[in-house]
């Protein structure tokens, strides 16, 4: 699995890990996105803080596309509840 530049740099903004990503195309939902590109999504337990908030859940979502017989990391969406 490969990570694109722009998908390193919301990794980074947005709290998500290199393992998460990973983790999250190989084990997480697939679901399908625009311009023939596929969505993947998994949950994992947070129990800390983001921001000065606490929470209990974060969400990854990787936007992906498949090429050269592996995945490219296009964006990284990271969503805490």
């Amino acid at each position: 699995m490969q990570i694109h530049t722009h998908a390193r740099a919301r990794m980074q903004e947005r709290g998500a890990s290199e393992e998460e990503v990973e983790s999250t195309v190989l084990q997480g939902e697939r679901f399908p996105v625009k311009f023939g590109r596929q969505g993947f999504r998994r949950n994992f337990r947070f129990e800390a803080e983001w921001q000065g908030q606490s929470y209990p859940t974060k969400q990854v979502e990787v936007i992906a596309v498949y090429e050269a017989g592996d995945w490219l990391a296009i964006s990284v969406i990271v969503k805490y509840f």
